[in-house]
């Protein structure tokens, strides 16, 4: 339902009754629609303005026109309400002090991390030795093939053992309670957040911000057109 185009219509129906109908009440129905007709028009100009620009009208499209103003705006809004240092700072205590009699699992991430790398390297380490000469003798790097799947099995069962040990996690609990953590943190999602700025055009900001408070703003109309519609009653009922 489009509340602006109702009470313009409402608005202007009251005017074409004004002019339709005799006295005594034609100047009170005539004055009270022309004011909320004025008052609706404006508001409806407004907000039309707003979003888009009217050549001529100095000011209108002011949120396309202003659109880096609204990507500051959105950049300080997230980075110092939502996440600041000092929130990124309790975030980061808050799961540390959960997880303080509790292991944290690494896991998945070992279970994920690719190791291969790691068995090239030291096949690479051993074919440069002396060792590797006398390997070639009986086919070279492939009679290490084999080796491999042990090799990175043996090495995540070595990995989950190290990183679940005491001392590697109260390391990591030391390093994510430590100031650097958050900062970098910090910087990190502020690169993030200013590249999503980035992106934007005039377009997409007017679209966002649109799609926000358009609808609401729709009762401007509403109300311009009923407070003007009462001025013009009371106006109408003065003696001039």
């Amino acid at each position: 339902m489009n509340k602006s185009l109702i009470t313009n219509l409402v608005a202007a129906g009251l005017v074409a009754t004004g002019l339709a109908i005799e006295a005594p009440f034609r100047e009170p129905v005539l004055s009270t629609g022309l004011f909320a007709l004025a008052g609706g028009v404006t508001n409806w100009l407004a907000i039309h303005m707003l979003f888009e620009k009217v050549p001529g009208l100095y000011g209108s499209g002011v949120i396309s026109a202003r659109f880096e103003d609204f990507k500051i705006g959105i950049n300080s809004l997230v980075m110092e309400q939502f996440f600041s240092k000092e929130n990124l700072d309790r975030f980061v205590a808050e799961i540390v002090t959960e997880d303080a009699n509790h292991h944290l699992d690494f896991h998945e991430v070992i279970e994920q991390t690719d190791l291969n790398p790691i068995f090239d390297s030291i096949v690479s380490v051993i074919m440069e030795s002396s060792f590797g000469s006398m390997l070639g003798m009986f086919g070279g790097e492939g009679t290490l093939a084999p080796l491999k799947e042990p090799f990175i099995n043996k090495m995540k069962v070595s990995l989950n053992e190290m990183a679940h040990s005491d001392s590697f996690q109260n390391s990591v609990r030391d390093k994510l309670s430590s100031a650097p953590v958050s900062s970098e943190l910090h910087q990190q999602i502020e690169h993030v957040v200013q590249s999503r700025l980035d992106e934007l055009t005039p377009q997409m900001v007017k679209d966002i911000i649109q799609a926000m408070i358009r609808q609401h703003l729709g009762w401007l109309v509403v109300w311009g057109g009923v407070f003007g519609g009462l001025i013009g009653l009371v106006a109408s009922q003065l003696p001039i």
